[in-house]
C-alpha cells in the first residue's frame, strides 16, 4: 500500500543484517580479536557457510584491528586467513577461481608482501605452533608461509589461463596479469634470500626460472657475448639449485629450464653439452610426468635449435623420438588425442587436462614437423640412392617412410597443397638430383607463410636450408648416376648445382674417404674418374639371390638335423646316461658341422663378389 512491487526469486524476501562484530560497549584487544578471528575460521568448511560473507567478515576484523592499532602481526595473521578463504571460495580444485576473486587473491597477496617488507622483524614461519604465537608485544611470531601462498596464487594463475580460449580476448586480459605475478615472485625472492631456507629460496628460484625460460630475448640473441641480464639471472639461479637442492626434482628441471632457454637462442654448444653432461637421458623415465613432459620440450628446442645451425643430423635425432608415434601434441601437453585402443575414464581426462600448458607456451606442431620431415629427407634420400640394391637396407626415419609410401599409394598426385605433399614432392625431386625443384618446393610463398617466417630471422635459416640441399642432391646424384660416367668434371658439377668448386670438392672426398663413391680426383684436370667396381643392376640381384638361398639352405640343414636326432632318441630308450652322454657328443658334432659349411659358404660369397 503506497509503495512499489519487488520483484523475488522464490518464497518471501528475507532482509538480513550484516552480524556485529563487537558489542557497543566491548573493548577490542587483541584477546577479542583472536576470538573473534577463531570463530569466523572456524565456521570455515562447513555446509551452510557463505564464502563471501566470511572474506568480508575478515577483512572488516582486520579494518578493526587496524582501527584500534592493534599492531601488525595480528593484522598480518589476519591477512593470511583472508588468502586461505579466497582460495577456498572455489570448492572445486579442477576448476579455476572466477576473474573477480582472482583480482582479489592479487591485491591480498600483494598486500600481505607490502606488509611483510615493511616489518622485517615479525618471524613467520609454518612451523611455528599456534600455542607459540606472539602477536601481542614484540619480538612477533606469526604461523604461516608466504612462499606456499605464492606458489598457490601461481598455480592458480595457471588455470586460469588453461580455462580460458585461447583465441579470445579474455585470455590476452589474464595475460598481462603475468607481468605483475612476475612481480610478486621477485619481490619474494628479494624477501626470501636473506632469511629463508636453502630448500625455500630453491623452490622460489624454480617458480622464477619457469616464468623466463621460454620466453625469447632478441637482444640477447643478436649479441651473445654481450652480458645479458635474464642469462645473467638465470645462470646465478640455477647454478644456486644445482649446488644446494636435495630433491632431484628441482635441479632436474632449473638444468631443463636452462637448456631449453639456451637452445632458444641459438647457443647450440653450451645447450648440447649440458644435456650431455646431465645424462638425463638415461634417467627421466623415472621422473613425475610435468617433468618429462619438460624434457619432451627440451628436446624439440634442442632439436631445433640444431636444425638452424645447419647440424641436421643432430636435429634429427633429437626429434625423433617425439614424432615417430604420431603422439607430438600428447608428449607436448598442447592437447590431448583420441585413443583406439581404450578410453579415457573421466578421471584420467581432468588429470590430463590439467597437465596441458598455457597456449603462449605452446611449440608449433607445423613447424616441428617441417623440421623433422626435412631433416629426414636431406639424411633419407641420398642413404636410399647409396643402398638401393642393398637388401639389409635400415630405415633412419620410419615417419618419412611412412609418409613418402602413403603418396606413392595415391592413384592420381596434384600439385602439393599441404605441408607434408611439398616434402614429398620436394624428396622425389631431390632423388633425380633435381636442386632447383627441390628448393622450389621447400621454400615458397606457401611454405613461407606456413613455416619459414616463423623463424626469427627466416632469411638465414633459408639459406641454410638451400645450401643443405645442394649438397645433398650433388651427392644423391652422384650415387644413383655415377654407374654410368667414365669421369666428372668439377667445374660442370659446380655450374650443375650452383656450388663452389671447393664445396664440391671436399664433398667429392669425404665420400671417397668414406667408401661412399669408388672414384679417385685428378688433380691436374679437375675431375672424378670412376673405378666401377660397383656391381651392376644384375650383379646385386644375383648376389640377393645367393645369399637367400644360402640361408634358405641353412635353414632347412638345422631342421633335417634336428628331426634325425629326436627320431634316434625315441628309437633308444632305457638308458638314460648313454643317451644323455650321446646328445652331447651329438650337439658338439652337429655344432661343427654346421660351423664347417658356413665358412665353406663365406669363403665362396668372398670370391663371389670378388669376381
Amino acid at each position: 500500500e503506497g509503495g512499489e512491487w519487488e520483484e523475488v526469486t522464490k518464497g518471501a524476501p528475507m532482509i538480513k543484517e550484516a552480524p556485529k562484530m563487537f558489542a557497543k560497549d566491548t573493548e577490542v584487544n587483541h584477546e577479542a580479536v583472536i576470538k573473534k578471528l577463531n570463530e569466523i575460521i572456524s565456521a570455515r568448511g562447513k555446509k551452510g557457510t557463505d564464502r563471501n560473507e566470511q572474506i568480508a567478515l575478515l577483512k572488516e576484523l582486520q579494518s578493526i584491528s587496524n582501527a584500534n592499532n592493534l599492531g601488525p602481526a595480528i593484522s598480518m595473521k589476519i591477512m593470511f586467513h583472508i588468502i586461505s578463504a579466497i582460495y577456498d571460495y572455489n570448492p572445486n580444485i579442477a576448476t579455476c577461481m572466477r576473474s573477480e576473486m582472482w583480482e582479489k587473491c592479487l591485491a591480498g597477496v600483494s598486500e600481505l608482501l607490502d606488509m611483510v617488507e615493511a616489518n622485517p622483524d615479525i618471524n613467520i614461519g609454518e612451523n611455528i605452533l599456534e600455542e607459540s604465537e606472539n602477536v601481542t608485544t614484540p619480538p612477533y611470531r606469526v604461523r604461516g608461509c608466504v612462499l606456499t601462498i605464492v606458489e598457490r596464487m601461481d598455480e592458480e594463475f595457471t588455470k586460469m589461463l588453461q580455462a580460458c580460449d585461447a583465441h579470445s580476448t579474455e585470455y590476452v586480459d589474464r595475460l598481462k596479469d603475468e607481468k605483475e605475478v612476475c612481480v610478486i615472485l621477485d619481490r619474494l625472492q628479494t624477501y626470501l634470500v636473506p632469511r629463508g631456507t636453502t630448500e625455500e629460496i630453491c623452490r622460489v628460484y624454480l617458480r622464477r626460472i619457469e616464468h623466463m625460460y621460454y620466453k625469447f630475448d632478441p637482444e640477447a640473441y643478436d649479441n651473445p657475448k654481450l652480458e645479458n641480464k635474464s642469462f645473467k639471472d638465470m645462470e646465478e639461479m640455477c647454478k644456486f639449485i644445482y649446488a644446494k637442492d636435495l630433491t632431484d626434482r628441482l635441479r632436474t628441471r632449473s638444468m631443463l629450464c636452462q637448456i631449453y632457454h639456451q637452445a632458444l637462442h641459438d647457443r647450440w654448444y653450451q645447450a648440447r653439452d649440458l644435456m650431455l653432461m646431465s645424462h638425463l637421458q638415461d634417467t627421466i623415465q623415472h621422473s613425475d610426468v610435468p617433468t618429462q613432459i619438460l624434457y619432451n620440450r627440451t628436446m624439440v628446442q634442442l632439436g631445433l635449435c640444431a636444425f638452424r645451425k645447419g647440424n641436421i643430423r643432430d636435429a634429427h635425432n633429437a626429434l625423433v623420438d617425439i614424432q615417430s608415434g604420431g603422439r607430438a601434441k600428447e608428449l607436448l601437453a598442447q592437447g590431448l588425442l583420441l585413443q583406439r585402443q581404450h578410453e579415457r575414464t573421466p578421471e584420467q581426462e581432468k588429470i590430463e587436462k590439467r597437465r596441458l600448458l598455457p597456449y603462449h607456451m605452446h611449440i608449433n606442431l607445423e613447424l616441428l614437423e617441417c623440421v623433422y620431415l626435412v631433416s629426414a629427407m636431406l639424411i633419407e634420400v641420398p642413404y636410399m640412392a647409396a643402398h638401393e640394391m642393398d637388401a639389409r637396407r635400415r630405415m633412419i626415419s620410419k615417419n618419412f617412410h611412412h609418409v613418402m609410401r602413403m603418396s606413392e599409394r595415391q592413384a592420381l598426385t596434384g600439385p602439393p597443397e599441404s605441408m607434408r605433399e611439398h616434402v614429398v614432392a620436394a624428396s622425389k625431386a631431390m632423388k633425380t638430383g633435381n636442386w632447383k625443384e627441390c628448393k622450389n618446393y621447400i621454400i615458397n610463398e606457401k611454405m613461407n607463410a606456413k613455416v619459414w617466417e616463423l623463424f626469427y630471422k627466416s632469411e638465414t635459416v633459408q639459406e641454410m636450408v638451400t645450401s643443405k640441399i645442394q649438397e645433398e642432391s650433388l651427392r644423391t646424384y652422384l650415387f644413383t648416376y655415377s654407374s654410368v660416367y667414365d669421369s666428372l668434371s668439377l667445374e660442370t658439377l659446380a655450374e650443375m648445382f650452383e656450388i663452389d668448386q671447393g664445396v664440391v670438392h671436399s664433398i667429392i672426398s669425404k665420400m671417397i674417404i668414406n667408401e661412399e663413391l669408388m672414384a679417385s680426383l685428378d688433380e691436374p684436370t679437375h675431375t672424378v674418374v670412376m673405378h666401377r667396381t660397383e656391381p651392376t643392376r644384375l650383379q646385386s640381384l644375383a648376389l640377393q639371390l645367393s645369399e637367400k638361398v644360402s640361408s634358405l639352405v641353412d635353414n632347412n640343414e638345422r631342421i633335417m638335423e634336428l628331426k634325425q636326432g629326436n627320431l634316434f632318441f625315441q628309437k633308444s630308450g632305457g638308458m638314460q646316461d648313454r643317451q644323455d652322454r650321446f646328445q652331447g657328443n651329438y650337439q658338439q658334432n652337429r655344432n661343427q658341422n654346421w660351423q664347417d659349411r658356413r665358412n665353406q659358404r663365406q669363403n665362396y660369397s668372398q670370391r663371389e663378389r670378388a669376381y
